[in-house]
């Protein structure tokens, strides 16, 4: 009877092993685009790389210093086989592969060496990689298991149990690893597939440029809001709700209808969640520009607004200003361009709605008295503030979005100055608060802290708070709720180019020395010039000319999100955005799939004949007068809004406007949507539970 069960078990255990296994196959990947170990954006190598000791070019996380230290470390490990030298070689310098984040999981817990393709395990990102040689940790093993490395890159992890101690200076694998399985399961195989990684197999990284993606067809809207607001932010406790707010300062609470439901957004314009006018400076270039709910506002209740006041109007009004001589800036020269000195400023401030009922999440009201002050800066100009916060979905920190402060060509050079916070993304602790002392001492703005993996927290030749910089005005931002790391952020040009850019730590977008792609000149420089050799730019993912609007005169993009709804299986994985005047929607494809490469379609839209809002139409065209796109919006369940000056806009079911897409399964009405039938399942959740069902039956055959 004892056999019996052990055998049963057995065959429990491998079916159970080998479902798992195709369970990390079918999950979509989580890589990122090309990103370092240090989360920063690869850089081109102005030295060349004919005398190079790592075999990088173009893009590489290394530079000339950091690859002759590779070189040296090479060196002093003293390998005498020449197949185990070129082994341990390519392993050092994969640190300058442009994937070296996904490769060494610098993401989670940075690893000593990346993970290694193992064909003994699943490798992740199968379909992604072109890699063939998927047993490259064997290869290792083999060539390295009896050949001594001086300070080997290979001894046993913390978690691991080894037999020998880590502190010999010279060993070989077999000295330091019982088996290459025991080996290899600690640099690839199952380690890598359970990150949901890269893996390395000696080469340079190379994607499958065959994984591509199709752009749809068409893009189907329902009409679902007659409000015109600017920021929409879904409730953090995960329920069917949303907050709205306008220009001038009123935030809204709604329920979001079900797809297919024929029902309009539920909102009580008469009845705010909370009023914030008479703290808001309104006119044509101010007003409520961004709101955030703190991550955790369920339960601790802190929201934060992020509008301009003037100082002359408003008696808490007053802060820093912006031109300042830390930074460079007479404020007296404000004057000849058209500025004032700080008479408006962007604040975010702090409000609560503890106390207005039995939990922050049931709470339909909040208070309007300021909490605390987090940020206040003067304003050199009247345009171009930016003003968007937002809260990292993987760290909590708030991002804070600011623009170059106006005036035609940023003429102070604000966007490359280093010691100013315009045209910068800056990121800030809001719930580590320092002392009144602290805040002074340390030059900060406000009622933050900073956080310690800042770019620049210990450079005293940058702001401790930039995160990225070399921006104009950046109009919507937001984070892949799929893959963290792919943030993107529209910036509004100047007279020629409008762009997307991913931003990424201590990124310098370019501005004011380009304009997207093509060098800008300044027509006035008293901020002085920064020239196009003394900087490394990133330059924008996607970008348009202001030559597709002559007719329109002007152009200004507005950032959308990366579609991941499952409504919509023809438009999932698309990066959706739009423009305020042309009212244009766009869906950008990253092809191949997480290589940082777009390209764009203006896709056509139109709205559904049963929207639960009868759309108005733009005169002689069947298309719905959106007017103005004034920003998107995505709720919990991932589905697409576009707010626009004639009300508010949902993607829906590309069936309801006779967009052909093949993948769409129609479900009776009010069940749940359909998952994309892209060959992954959609959700972890929905895995898990198949996961555990197979498990269950399973056990119930073998046990």
């Amino acid at each position: 009877m004892k056999f019996y069960e052990q055998t049963n078990m057995d065959k429990f255990l491998i079916s159970f092993y080998f479902f798992c296994l195709l369970l990390l196959l079918l999950f979509p990947s989580s890589s990122s685009f090309p990103l370092c170990t240090d989360l920063r954006a690869p850089t081109s190598w102005k030295g060349g790389s004919l005398a190079a000791f790592c075999p990088y070019s173009g893009q590489t996380c290394c530079n000339s210093s950091e690859d002759l230290l590779l070189q040296n470390r090479f060196l002093a490990m003293n390998i005498s086989h020449s197949p185990c030298a070129s082994a341990v070689k390519s392993i050092l310098c994969s640190t300058c592969d442009p994937f070296s984040a996904k490769l060494f999981a610098a993401e989670s817990e940075l690893r000593t060496v990346p993970f290694l393709c193992n064909s003994t395990a699943a490798t992740s990102l199968s379909s992604l990689s072109t890699n063939t040689n998927n047993g490259f940790c064997s290869t290792v093993w083999e060539s390295c298991k009896d050949t001594s490395i001086s300070n080997s890159p290979f001894a046993p992890s913390l978690q691991t149990k080894a037999a020998i101690p880590r502190n010999a200076t010279s060993s070989k694998l077999t000295d330091l690893w019982q088996s290459e399985s025991d080996f290899c399961a600690a640099f690839g195989g199952a380690a890598a597939a359970d990150q949901n990684t890269l893996c390395f197999n000696g080469e340079p990284t190379s994607l499958n440029k065959t994984d591509t993606l199709s752009p749809p067809k068409g893009i189907c809207l329902e009409k679902i809001g007659n409000g015109s607001y600017i920021n929409m932010v879904a409730h953090p406790d995960g329920s069917n709700r949303a907050f709205f707010s306008n220009l001038a300062g009123k935030i809204w609470l709604a329920d979001i209808p079900d797809q297919d439901s024929g029902k309009a957004l539920g909102i009580d314009e008469s009845s705010p969640f909370v009023d914030l006018t008479d703290q808001v400076y309104l006119d044509t270039s101010f007003g409520m520009m961004g709101m955030a709910f703190h991550p955790d506002f369920a339960s601790n209740g802190r929201f934060f607004a992020s509008f301009n006041c003037d100082k002359e109007k408003s008696p808490g009004c007053g802060g820093r200003c912006a031109c300042n001589l830390d930074a460079g800036c007479d404020p007296s020269e404000l004057g000849s361009f058209g500025g004032e000195v700080c008479k408006y400023h962007t604040v975010i401030a702090e409000y609560t709605a503890n106390g207005t009922a039995s939990t922050p999440s049931m709470a339909k009201r909040a208070k309007p008295q300021e909490v605390r002050r987090i940020f206040t800066l003067g304003l050199p100009f009247t345009a171009n503030h930016g003003g968007q916060i937002l809260f990292g979905p993987a760290d909590g920190y708030m991002y804070i979005m600011l623009g170059d402060g106006g005036s035609k060509g940023d003429p102070f050079n604000f966007a490359q100055n280093k010691k100013s916070l315009l045209g910068k993304i800056i990121r800030v602790n809001i719930d580590n608060i320092p002392s009144d002392d602290e805040i002074v001492k340390q030059g900060l703005w406000g009622n933050y802290s900073i956080p310690r993996d800042n770019p620049y927290s210990d450079d005293k030749e940058m702001e401790p708070e930039i995160w990225a910089y070399g921006l104009r005005n950046p109009w919507r931002c937001s984070f892949d709720s799929e893959r963290p790391s792919y943030f993107l952020c529209a910036d509004v040009g100047q007279d020629q180019y409008e762009e997307v850019d991913i931003i990424s730590k201590g990124g310098n977008y370019g501005w004011r020395v380009y304009e997207g792609p093509l060098v800008f000149q300044p027509q006035k420089t008293p901020g002085g010039n920064t020239s196009a050799a003394s900087i490394d730019p990133i330059f924008p993912v996607l970008s348009y000319s202001h030559a597709n609007f002559n007719k329109l005169g002007s152009a200004a993009i507005s950032g959308g999100y990366f579609y991941r709804a499952q409504t919509d299986p023809c438009t999932y994985g698309s990066y959706l955005y739009g423009d305020l005047y042309a009212s244009h929607i766009w869906a950008a494809s990253e092809n191949p799939r997480n290589s940082g490469n777009f390209t764009t379609s203006d896709v056509p839209f139109s709205c559904a004949p049963d929207s639960p809002i009868k759309c108005d139409s733009v005169p002689n065209s069947n298309l719905p007068a959106l007017e103005y796109i004034f920003s998107f919006g995505e709720d919990n369940r991932k589905d697409v809004y576009i707010l626009t000056q004639s009300g508010v806009y949902r993607v829906v079911r590309p069936g309801r406007c006779s967009y052909a897409c093949s993948k769409e399964v129609v479900t009776s009405t009010n069940s749940p949507p359909s998952a994309p039938s892209s060959g992954y399942l959609a959700r972890p959740y929905s895995a898990l539970i198949l996961l555990v069902s197979v498990a269950l039956v399973l056990l119930e055959l073998y046990l």
